[in-house]
């Protein structure tokens, strides 16, 4: 008897492989997911301007990015010491102030080169519940310990979601004609909102992205948190927390990841480099011996042999460590 519900991932139309290059946006579930394919060698970049949670400070992060937006010294604030941008994540702040719009400018021209020549990109939505500021209307990604007044709360309409990633998505294919976007919701429960508003929440984002999903045929949705929800239903799953996916959870879904987007040539290729990588991790007890060499000699060659038959792939931190030796 099996039990438990397995979830059926429906076949994509394309697969990822290291001829890609990668793109995530969102939550920190990306980071997840993002850090586990970056690991892979395949070319990827995992949250350049940080993580953003509600899809309308997506959205308008990756229009700021497309129409080269440049933050002066009228979008930072002083608080508690540090410079910060409603923008931006807390970790682009900065007791400096030049330094903070500096990292802002260059995370978002880092954005525009992506999204113009990424070939998949991956959007996490994490809530549906937006804070505005209460002087302005503005929506922000972060409050940065603000004071409770200076926000209203309001929860996303599907319709508002809809129409704004409309906007923004074709704005993104008239930059790159190559694009896939595949959505996401995050598994990550939203737990100060409440279980009921969390539940409402998440269910705000699925239908959003199933009408954008029947409007455009460059977006699609992988099932992370149906996975975690219906296939991880144990608590056993989550962080201590009660949550956060625990290690054990993120590390399923990215094998379902892998079985969903890898081909089996794509999967060999990722066990062989798994190989190099965790060679390059080890310790040996004495590096200077002719049998640790003669290791990294192998390793080098192997690397050699795989950049033969499959184009360049960035050994570079491994190369350096195994020459380091020879």
């Amino acid at each position: 008897m099996d039990f438990r519900t397995k979830i059926d991932i429906p076949k994509y139309s394309f697969c990822i492989s290291h001829n890609d290059k990668c793109l995530f946006i969102g939550s920190c579930f990306a980071e997840n997911i993002g850090y586990h394919l970056a690991a892979t060698k395949i070319p990827t970049s995992v949250n350049p301007i940080g993580i953003l949670y509600n899809p309308i400070s997506i959205r308008e992060s990756i229009l700021n990015a497309l129409s080269d937006k440049k933050y002066i010294s009228d979008d930072v604030f002083l608080s508690g010491g540090t410079w910060n941008c409603f923008d931006f994540h807390s970790r682009f702040s900065n007791v400096d102030k030049d330094m903070c719009i500096e990292s802002i400018n260059s995370a978002t021209e880092m954005l525009k080169c992506q999204l113009e020549t990424a070939n998949v990109m991956f959007v996490t939505f994490g809530t549906a519940y937006i804070y505005e500021l209460a002087e302005t209307g503005k929506i922000v990604c972060n409050c940065h310990k603000q004071p409770e007044k200076c926000f209203n709360r309001r929860l996303l309409n599907v319709s508002e979601i809809v129409e704004t990633w409309s906007d923004c998505i074709e704005k993104i294919m008239a930059k790159n004609h190559n694009i896939r976007i595949v959505f996401t919701v995050s598994p990550i429960r939203h737990w100060r909102d409440g279980a009921h508003q969390n539940q409402i929440s998440k269910s705000t984002l699925h239908l959003a992205i199933n009408e954008l999903n029947a409007k455009f045929v460059i977006t699609s949705y992988f099932p992370a948190y149906e996975i975690m929800m219906d296939e991880l239903r144990d608590y056993r799953f989550y962080a201590s927390d009660m949550v956060h996916p625990s290690e054990t959870a993120v590390q399923y879904i990215w094998e379902r990841f892998g079985e969903t987007f890898f081909s089996e040539r794509t999967n060999a290729m990722i066990a062989r480099i798994g190989k190099i990588t965790a060679a390059a991790n080890h310790r040996p007890l004495n590096p200077q011996s002719d049998a640790y060499k003669a290791f990294c000699n192998h390793n080098l060659a192997e690397i050699e042999r795989i950049k033969e038959e499959f184009g360049e792939i960035d050994f570079s931190d491994e190369e350096i460590l195994f020459r380091k030796f020879i």
